[in-house]
């Protein structure tokens, strides 16, 4: 599905052919770099469009403020470079909630044409691009407070695995725990509407089985984990039986 992360620097990217299947294309990047994709980050205000830079003007800290910018211009960049458009002729909506039906679902390019998935935290963003629905997420390792807030929230038996381990295990483990359940809500477009217990995804070093997606972990640095979920087209579109 993934054989390794593209990395999106100053230049422009050098795009593939187009995924197919379950076949996906995750790009990282730095999200305090001054220029992506051939673009300055400090002119991205140019380049998105006036709801994304509606939420960047409301974030007050600039380190943060540049982080929004750089992975949001990050994406405009590749899906233009995808989609053979300037990044600021790509347009994106956003798809109807599968839990209420709102306008508040994944995201989306309008028109269709390809799934993508952004995610950032700390000083990195990744971003997935695929065929079919796709979730991607990146999460720096939390401290030990957030590990104590989080822990009961999650599937019974993530709980039971994260307790039984030493203290000092507990924040990388949960990284992968709340990267692989974060893709699975994301690609669905459920988001944490409906809680952290499910779906079970475990935080062993191989992701659980999850119905209807394939759940995978992405190589990320020293004190991040990530994950990609991506539509598994047998069990959505045929069902598990079908398949050769």
């Amino acid at each position: 599905m993934i054989e390794y992360v593209n990395q999106l620097g100053s230049g422009a990217p050098r795009i593939g052919p187009p995924p197919a299947g379950t076949a996906v294309s995750v790009w990282a990047l730095d999200t305090t770099a001054d220029t992506l994709g051939g673009y300055r980050v400090q002119d991205a205000d140019a380049v998105l469009d006036a709801g994304e830079r509606e939420k960047a003007a409301r974030l007050v800290l600039p380190g943060h403020r540049h982080r929004y910018l750089a992975s949001h211009l990050g994406l405009r960049v590749l899906l233009g470079a995808r989609l053979g458009l300037d990044p600021r002729e790509v347009a994106l909506v956003r798809e109807d909630c599968p839990c209420c039906g709102g306008p508040h679902g994944r995201p989306a390019v309008a028109g269709g044409g390809i799934h993508f998935s952004l995610s950032h935290s700390g000083d990195l963003a990744y971003l997935a691009l695929a065929a079919v629905p796709v979730g991607v997420d990146v999460e720096e390792n939390p401290g030990a407070d957030a590990v104590a807030d989080v822990l009961d929230s999650l599937h019974p038996a993530e709980t039971a695995e994260l307790t039984a381990l030493a203290p000092p295990l507990r924040p990388g483990a949960l990284a992968r725990v709340w990267c692989r359940k974060e893709a699975c809500l994301k690609a669905a477009g459920t988001g944490l509407a409906l809680g952290l217990a499910e779906p079970y995804v475990g935080s062993s070093p191989t992701p659980a089985p999850v119905a209807g997606w394939i759940v995978t972990d992405l190589p990320a640095p020293e004190g991040y984990a990530a994950a990609l979920a991506v539509a598994d087209q047998y069990e959505q579109g045929q069902g598990r039986g079908d398949r050769a």
